[in-house]
């Protein structure tokens, strides 16, 4: 979508509008163009997706220790970031019955922006991101947020501070989300972004671990 509230089209402003006033009931101080930049870009209808970051866990048959392999999607161009995740994560759910897809607060914001984001790119969703006439235990999907809430709806605990009191290292030692849109529109730095996206991968899949009372990964010190 547009980098900033002036460069939208004006039925999309009329309607960031209308949608941001929740926020300014929270915030009176700030405009519109000032919300936009803040919170536009975690509604799939005027953000965008610039990074998909995915990881594999799995343990080494000699030594039975944790290890991930990752690959990122990334760039200027959406869709074909959407297309060529698409042919991984079909591919990986389907070859082997029972895998799923795990994301920190995955189920209310990672997977229902992506299933919009295709919709709204015109493709096709892959099989596993379709939960339509599914029952919840029907879909792919592990959440270390809902994990961790032990059937408390009310309660939303960060990424980042779930890491602290499990003892793993924080995934925001450079940017964190707020910060995407500035790194991506203005210094153009799309490898600064999949760093940080890399990381959280890491740190959602050391958390599974620690919770599940297994080993954890061992990571490099430079990563």
């Amino acid at each position: 979508m547009a980098p900033t509230y002036e460069q939208l089209d004006p039925r999309m402003r009329e309607l960031w509008d209308s949608k941001m006033l929740r926020y300014q009931r929270q915030e009176p101080d700030k405009d519109a163009p000032q919300l936009f930049l803040e919170k536009a870009g975690i509604h799939a209808e005027f953000g965008r997706v610039v990074c998909i970051s995915c990881g594999y866990v799995f343990f080494d048959e000699l030594t039975k220790q944790p290890e991930i392999k990752m690959k990122s999607y990334f760039g200027e161009n959406e869709k074909e970031i959407l297309t060529e995740f698409s042919k991984m994560v079909n591919k990986f759910t389907q070859s082997k019955p029972g895998r799923s897809l795990c994301a920190h607060n995955g189920k209310e914001f990672d997977f229902p922006y992506l299933g919009r984001r295709y919709v709204i790119q015109g493709l096709e969703i892959p099989y596993v991101l379709r939960t339509h006439g599914k029952k919840p235990w029907e879909t792919g999907f592990v959440d270390t947020m809902e994990l961790w809430k032990f059937g408390d709806y009310k309660a939303y605990t960060s990424l980042n501070l779930l890491s602290a009191v499990l003892g793993i290292p924080s995934p925001k030692d450079d940017i964190d989300g707020s910060q995407v849109r500035s790194v991506f529109w203005e210094e153009r730095d799309h490898e600064r972004i999949r760093v940080y996206c890399e990381k959280d991968v890491l740190t959602t899949a050391q958390v599974l671990l620690r919770m599940s009372l297994l080993p954890l990964i061992k990571v490099p010190e430079n990563f």
